[in-house]
């Protein structure tokens, strides 16, 4: 047989997140992509002598996970070459984890990691506790970056060098000043965090090299869960080039669709905007696809720089009627999303309030109304007015949610602090799937802590926290089916970057991407998905990950 396929996988359960046949008996493979897909007789017509049969049992397969927004090379380059906190320590526990560190480097060298807990910066936000950074990292520079990675928190040394003093505060974001002597705290929020990353890149940063290691890194993580397509959120040309790298060495296994940033507010890369799009086609390879724009439209709750219709809860610095800000009024918003459409690439919008995702909306009805199709997501997408809601699918504007940063525990409590009774109303994912909107997800990994779709998905399902860390349910109307959030987790996330053609589904034609569970998590008890685990990742046919 001259079309034999190279590879059929059979088992008790696989779905296809194919609405037309969503649970098949079997796939054929041949070159890499699915040439047949339903009852396991009429698939084995493909077998030839050479065809490798994988029969997974009682297992279960479903198609690669697809993680429509994450920052992979932050992430492969913190377990690298980074200082490692999770968010659970406290004060004199990060002071010892630097102290630790410091001794193994040299006296000038920077100590770069994270994160630290967006509700412990307040308490940092003093000279004392910067002096107590300074004792534990014998004067080295030190930035740590809070968990939703939008603020830092640096030493005296990393302020010197980035020139930071009281005379001299960056003109973005905000620098949170000793209220007692008017120094600097080193808590740095938003875009005035900027200086002490150019100060960390003037020393010298990542080589060339490092940066493919963490590239590599990050996609060996994401293969270990079970993703096979993302979308990294927010890219350098270091970025660009590591993944353009590994594809021509024929060693990424993922569809890579990267997002070129237009305005930075918290990394700090360099170029940005016009310049960096228009270099993006240099770094363009058969599974890294530069097809998106970045832009950050507004900040983030905790830190009242997210924009909403409705004023936060009164505080002392802002007072009773501060509605935060959008960083684009409606014509530079537009100006910006016209000429990308004219480019062919998409938009992947920031929105963490309800007033900058109805200014996307506002911008987004005018780009239709010119002609233009160009894809365009809502990302975090956890705050929309209810009369925006049936928008998103009206102007075809896509929900990039990130159901792993929204359960009960920290986040919504630092949400509550500063929105009051509205923390409990986010992520409207059973609405917006009920009006028809495109809804794909995300992990938003390193913000996460992991990029477990599994983890994910029980959320969605249960509106609870996956990993038990706090009680309750966060607004539990909103809950969708466990098939539903299979879809967002494939077919709706390859759908939303531009990938829907080529993975997302096991169907014929697509690249043949799959994971094998041990067990049918969608159809168990919604509160046990995240115990199933990834025994195998495939992409294009080829098992990339083995447990």
């Amino acid at each position: 047989m001259t079309d034999a396929a190279d590879l059929i996988v059979t088992g008790a359960v696989v779905r296809t997140a194919d609405r037309s046949q969503p649970v098949v008996d079997a796939f054929a493979v041949r070159d890499g992509r699915i040439t047949a897909v339903g009852s396991l007789s009429a698939v084995s017509a493909h077998r030839g002598p050479d065809t490798r049969v994988l029969d997974v049992g009682g297992a279960a397969v479903y198609p690669g996970f697809v993680d429509v927004h994450n920052h992979h090379a932050l992430a492969g380059r913190t377990e690298l070459f980074e200082l490692t906190l999770p968010p659970s320590l406290g004060l004199d526990e990060i002071l010892d984890r630097v102290r630790e560190k410091a001794a193994t480097l040299p006296e000038d060298a920077w100590i770069i990691g994270g994160v630290v807990a967006t509700t412990l910066l307040p308490s940092l936000a003093n000279t004392a506790s910067r002096r107590r950074l300074d004792e534990a990292s014998g004067g080295r520079p030190v930035v740590i970056v809070e968990d939703s990675r939008h603020n830092r928190w640096a030493n005296s040394r990393a302020l010197e060098l980035a020139g930071i003093t009281a005379d001299s505060i960056p003109a973005g974001g905000v620098t949170v000043l000793d209220p007692d002597d008017g120094t600097p705290t080193g808590v740095l929020l938003e875009a005035a965090g900027i200086p002490v990353q150019e100060a960390y890149d003037r020393s010298g940063g990542l080589t060339p090299e490092q940066h493919i290691a963490a590239s590599r890194r990050g996609v060996e993580l994401l293969n270990s869960f079970g993703i096979t397509s993302f979308q990294d959120a927010g890219v350098s040309t270091d970025i660009l080039a590591a993944l353009a790298a590994l594809d021509a060495a024929g060693d990424l296994n993922a569809w890579v669709v990267s997002s070129l940033l237009v305005n930075d507010e918290i990394f700090g890369f360099d170029p940005i905007g016009q310049a960096l799009v228009e270099r993006g086609e240099e770094f363009r390879t058969p599974h890294h696809r530069p097809d998106f724009v970045k832009i950050f439209l507004d900040g983030v709750p905790p830190a009242r720089t997210a924009s909403f219709l409705e004023p936060y809860v009164a505080d002392a610095v802002h007072g009773a009627h501060f509605h935060g800000e959008t960083t684009m009024t409606f014509d530079e918003l537009h100006g910006w999303l016209h000429t990308v459409a004219e480019r062919g690439l998409g938009a992947k919008v920031h929105c963490t309030g309800d007033g900058s995702a109805r200014l996307v909306l506002d911008v987004a009805e005018r780009i239709r109304a010119e002609g233009f199709t160009t894809p365009i997501q809502i990302a975090h997408g956890q705050f929309l007015a209810d009369a925006d809601i049936p928008r998103l699918a009206a102007l075809d504007v896509s929900a990039d949610i990130s159901p792993f940063i929204w359960f009960p525990g920290v986040i919504p409590q630092a949400l509550a602090e500063v929105l009051g009774e509205r923390a409990e109303h986010s992520q409207p994912n059973r609405a917006l799937l009920d009006a028809g909107a495109l809804v794909a997800g995300g992990s938003d990994w390193p913000v996460s802590e992991s990029p477990n779709t599994l983890e994910g998905l029980q959320g969605l399902v249960t509106r609870a926290d996956p990993l038990g860390r706090a009680p309750g349910t966060l607004w539990p109307e909103q809950a969708i089916t466990a098939e539903e959030a299979l879809e967002v987790f494939t077919i709706n996330a390859a759908t939303a970057m531009g990938l829907g053609a080529h993975t997302g589904s096991l169907a014929v034609g697509k690249s043949a991407d799959f994971v094998v569970l041990d067990r049918d998590a969608v159809s168990g008890p919604a509160d046990q998905i995240i115990d199933a685990r990834v025994l195998s990742t495939w992409f294009a046919g080829r098992e990339v990950y083995s447990a």
